[in-house]
């Protein structure tokens, strides 16, 4: 059997499905078509329900949940790990509704957690999220909203931090930062849906057994990243909370479901989130 799976060349995601993808583990009869796509790209082919199984941004899922059920293993959620406004030079939270901002996407978690923080913060333009910092230092815009590995190396840059978005959640919920999660089709049968699971959380525990080796799939999807970049991207991201949700991600996903029906963002919180 044969099913496609989407997920982003950053290193936390290479470092999640390698085992599976490349035949390192027993994945129980499934061949896994791997679909390597930025963010922005698997959000919106999570809307058109292009892929049997989706890495995607929690925002995006708020829109597709009808389509897509969550899986318990792969996903990026935690506490630290937010998103974070940066400028060229040092600017106050109260000019941040003024702001010409990049954000790496309208779909993605980053740009709803600063929506909810900032509502009349809506002179937004979309950038892939390895450009922003660019963009910023070239003064097209005013700040931007940075994601991955991004939130360690843009003080090599000399940008500033306005704001960690990540942190304005915590404090403003006590609840950790649903970012992203891995989903799989509801057509599909659902043990079927639970095999997958099961591999995935499989190999994560994997690629931990081998750490701190970097495979070289991690290495190649990743470029020219450093390998100490690398692996704090890995371990921000890679958490307890990507092997099993468990309590505590199950909390954070409802309350940012929640939050989006309190923000008119959605009508109403969804029957089902998982399979």
């Amino acid at each position: 059997m044969k099913l496609t799976i989407g997920f982003s060349p950053c290193p936390n995601d290479t470092f999640i499905f390698d085992a599976m993808v490349n035949g390192k583990i027993d994945t129980k009869g499934i061949d896994f078509e791997y679909v390597p796509e930025d963010v922005e790209t698997l959000n919106r082919w999570a809307i058109e329900g292009k892929l049997n199984i989706t890495k995607l941004s929690y925002n995006t899922f708020l829109q597709c949940v009808d389509t897509y059920a969550l899986l318990h293993s792969g996903s990026a959620l935690g506490k630290g790990v937010g998103p974070l406004l940066i400028s060229k030079t040092p600017k106050s939270l109260d000019e941040i509704n003024d702001l010409h901002i990049a954000i790496p996407g309208k779909n993605t978690t980053a740009n709803l957690l600063l929506t909810l923080a900032y509502p009349q913060a809506t002179n937004k333009t979309e950038y892939i999220f390895s450009a922003i910092e660019d963009a910023v230092l070239n003064e097209e815009v005013d700040a931007g909203l940075i994601i991955h590995e991004n939130r360690f190396t843009y003080q090599q840059r000399g940008l500033h931090k306005i704001m960690d978005l990540g942190d304005w959640w915590e404090q403003s919920t006590g609840a950790a930062i649903p970012l992203g999660g891995i989903v799989a089709k509801r057509s599909m049968d659902k043990e079927l849906i639970a095999t997958v699971d099961s591999i995935i959380k499989e190999s994560i525990q994997y690629s931990w057994e081998h750490y701190p080796n970097l495979a070289g799939f991690v290495i190649d999807n990743a470029q020219e990243m450093e390998e100490d970049v690398m692996r704090q991207h890995i371990e921000l991201y890679v958490n307890e909370y990507s092997t099993e949700l468990g309590a505590v991600g199950e909390q954070a996903i409802n309350t940012l479901f929640e939050k989006a029906v309190q923000a008119g963002i959605i009508n109403k919180m969804p029957e089902q989130i998982f399979y």
